[in-house]
């Protein structure tokens, strides 16, 4: 559809103009069988015979008014004329052939502007009327209203086949327009669905790990001078995870899962491997999975949000709540799947934090509500001054068939 051009009465009455085009050829063969049939041995028949052939030519050559994308020039409407001229020569030297007028009114109202083709209508449907009063030989009131009836019914028909696709048109094109615009809309989204997309994964993966990189770099300075043991053995779990952040850039740029899933581990694995970075002598991780061995059948995708949140959760305790110990607990449930991550830090008053996510500081907590959300899930966060934190994490799961 978006690739065709529609045109007010063409492709629509294609079909018409094919009828009409065979419809002439039959009247124009029909009167001249007629003619030569009733007037055998006439003078005028080689003229009557000439004349036919001169007008078959003329449609064979003329304009196609019913395909797809004419439209009506100066040469269309010479042609015409001059096919009314040779039908009318015709009509007077045979009344027979007055008949032939049904497909020139078709060929009128497509190649002319509108007021010329209803002049055009009503001279030919004079003829007609003379012609078939010639033919009878007498007055007949039949006669003489029947065709400017059905001249009347023709052009009536074909105007409203006319409004029909001019109408037509302007809802095909109303819905191209449509299209591209819902389109261009689509693209925009998917746009700022893929910045949300990087920010989240650089805040998981790139800021985490680079601000874990300072601290462990910020405590070997420390101690440079006083416990040089301890010093390099900071520089060298910043290494580590600097490698394990090189890691993580390269595959969320591909779009992959997370570097501790892609091992082949699974989810607890992977929230194993991050307890193991996260812990150090002043903080430990704890890791305690509950999924009666039904953790490998969640899908990918849950998997890799789960942990993204774990990381979130862990990378928030470690920089905001002072906290010495932290746990991890991936809870696996009939409809459900829970991952809850407490601490023992100072805690906080959780009614201070905004109702937009959107509002919160930082990137940390809405960056989780935005993965679940696309989950169907939800974020929960129970806290209060002095009493650590607990973070909850619900992704609903589908039922088994």
């Amino acid at each position: 559809m978006g690739n065709r051009s529609y045109e007010p009465g063409t492709v629509d009455t294609r079909w018409l103009g094919v009828v009409m085009h065979t419809a002439f050829f039959l009247l124009l063969g029909g009167a001249l069988a007629r003619f030569v049939l009733r007037h055998p041995g006439e003078p005028r028949t080689p003229w009557i015979i000439a004349l036919c052939v001169v007008l078959a030519v003329l449609q064979l050559l003329g304009p196609r008014t019913g395909d797809a994308g004419s439209r009506p020039t100066r040469r269309h409407s010479a042609w015409l004329a001059l096919v009314v001229v040779v039908w009318m020569v015709l009509v007077v030297l045979a009344p027979s052939f007055a008949w032939c007028a049904v497909p020139l009114f078709y060929t009128g109202l497509r190649t002319l502007p509108a007021r010329a083709a209803l002049v055009l209508v009503v001279v030919l449907t004079a003829f007609v009327v003379a012609a078939q009063l010639e033919l009878a030989g007498r007055f007949d009131p039949n006669l003489v209203l029947a065709p400017p009836a059905v001249a009347a019914l023709a052009t009536a028909v074909f105007l409203q086949m006319e409004r029909h696709t001019a109408r037509q048109r302007v809802l095909i094109d109303d819905l191209i327009r449509t299209r591209h615009e819902l389109a261009a809309s689509e693209r925009r989204e998917g746009t700022l669905a893929e910045r949300q997309r990087l920010s989240m994964e650089i805040h998981d993966t790139l800021a985490q790990g680079l601000s874990s990189q300072q601290m462990l770099l910020q405590a070997a300075d420390r101690v440079w001078d006083s416990e040089p043991d301890k010093a390099r053995a900071h520089v060298r779990t910043a290494a580590s995870v600097a490698a394990h952040n090189l890691a993580e850039a390269r595959r969320f740029v591909h779009d992959l899962a997370p570097a501790d899933l892609a091992r082949g581990g699974g989810l607890d694995q992977a929230l194993r491997a991050l307890a193991a970075r996260e812990s150090g002598a002043e903080f430990t991780v704890r890791v305690h999975i509950d999924d009666d061995g039904r953790l490998p059948q969640l899908p990918d995708r849950v998997q890799s949000a789960l942990l993204r949140i774990a990381q979130g959760a862990l990378a928030n305790v470690r920089e905001h709540a002072a906290a010495t110990h932290a746990a991890v607990t991936l809870t696996l449930l009939d409809d459900e799947v829970v991952l809850d991550a407490t601490d023992d830090g100072h805690g906080f008053d959780p009614a201070g934090l905004p109702d937009s996510p959107g509002a919160e500081r930082g990137h940390g907590l809405p960056a989780m509500r935005a993965r679940l959300r696309a989950l169907g899930g939800s974020l929960t966060v129970d806290s209060a001054p002095g009493e650590g934190t607990v973070l909850s994490a619900a992704v609903p799961l589908e039922a088994p068939r």
